[in-house]
């Protein structure tokens, strides 16, 4: 199992805190039981870190009218929306939610070169949550191509408190490969041409590179 290479500070502090916490347990729990009920509970959570940060092999699409999955989750909505920060205009808005179990590795959606990257800072709402689009920390990546232009935004929950995106404007980008993470729960935007035909349905199940958004002309 392959980590994403961004996390390892994070694993690593993360595994701190919970050796420093079992150390404790250890000294103050006299109780057998107690003591091992807390100590397998600090080293599930310790191994759950670890697999938490994976980033799996994942197929690639070269159709560049295809817009593939960013990342694992469930599609919370389809409809339309007026997209303001870059198009000002309606598009399709598809929001796929990531809970704790998802994989959080990111992964682009199409071929193309990037024509606008913004990060922006925010608040830290549930990400399945409307307001979460806009309000939360977010970061807005535009991908053009032949075919099409989209917009596709990372942003943080409730529990999220970084997003790594390896957005560059003017960078040549290939559809299943790795664009970042989300650090616990979190959510991917898409905004599409409304032509697109959109090819998953509120409830569905994604997965990254491998679960087809929609497809343009």
């Amino acid at each position: 199992m392959r980590i994403h290479k961004d996390c390892f500070g994070t694993i690593a502090k993360t595994w701190a805190f919970s050796l420093l916490a079992l150390l404790l347990a250890i000294y103050f729990i006299p109780n057998g039981i107690v003591l091992s009920i807390v100590s397998a509970l600090i080293l599930v959570f310790m191994a759950f870190t670890f697999w938490f940060h994976r980033l799996p092999e994942r197929g690639r699409n070269d159709d560049d009218r295809i817009i593939s999955a960013v990342a694992d989750g469930k599609v919370v909505i389809v409809r339309k929306a007026f997209e303001k920060e870059y198009f000002n205009s309606e598009c399709i808005q598809v929001s796929v939610f990531m809970d704790f179990f998802d994989v959080h590795s990111n992964f682009w959606p199409m071929n193309g070169v990037i024509s606008y990257y913004r990060y922006h800072e925010g608040n830290y709402h549930l990400a399945f949550l409307p307001k979460a689009s806009e309000k939360n920390e977010h970061s807005s990546t535009v991908i053009k191509n032949d075919h099409c232009e989209i917009l596709f935004r990372q942003i943080a929950g409730t529990f999220a408190r970084r997003i790594v995106c390896y957005s560059e404007e003017g960078k040549q980008v290939e559809s299943g490969g790795d664009c970042g993470i989300i650090k616990f729960g979190s959510r991917i935007d898409y905004f599409l041409p409304l032509d697109a035909d959109i090819k998953v349905k509120v409830g569905d199940r994604t997965r990254a590179s491998e679960t087809i958004i929609a497809q343009v002309d």
